[in-house]
């Protein structure tokens, strides 16, 4: 199989999330978002081969919003082997291209990071770990599976 990476409209994205992300629901907004296609699968630009998207916008954490930063909101694949690391790597190459000087991303306790690690990107440690819902901001309430500290990652 040859994968290559491909430009996809944040609507297809998200569609993509909905059927295969394992805790997310789809982005409201983002910067860009990119695709992984099997180039055999991949007609006259259509994306019918997708097998993997990121979704790449501004950081959630408002520290972090500091116009030179973009983040990772969502990388989601069907399982094709390498999908994931390519995303990340393209995702920092745009955005570095874009004239970023930083790109984050974080991942649940349960989810090792081999593929950031296979794009190059460093761990720099967990963070977080509260709830979106407090008395001064009530929201509606955090998922269970995704409480608790995150690791924060960046591309290098």
């Amino acid at each position: 199989m040859s994968l290559v990476i491909v430009p996809i409209e944040l609507a297809e994205a998200n569609a993509f999330v909905a059927v295969h992300h394992r805790h997310h629901k789809p982005v409201v907004g983002h910067k860009f978002s990119i695709a992984v296609a099997d180039n055999m699968l991949m007609g006259s630009y259509e994306t019918t081969g997708v097998c993997g998207v990121a979704i790449i916008g501004r950081p959630v954490a408002r520290g972090n919003d500091d116009g030179w930063t973009l983040e990772v909101n969502r990388c989601c694949t069907d399982g094709t082997k390498n999908a994931c690391s390519m995303l990340y790597g393209a995702a920092w190459r745009a955005a570095k291209a874009m004239g970023y000087a930083r790109l984050i991303t974080y991942t649940l306790p349960s989810e090792g990071g081999a593929s950031l690690h296979a794009a190059g990107w460093k761990l720099i440690g967990q963070r977080g770990g509260g709830n979106w819902n407090t008395p001064a901001r009530p929201r509606v309430d955090t998922d269970e599976l995704l409480r608790g500290q995150k690791s924060l990652w960046t591309a290098a």
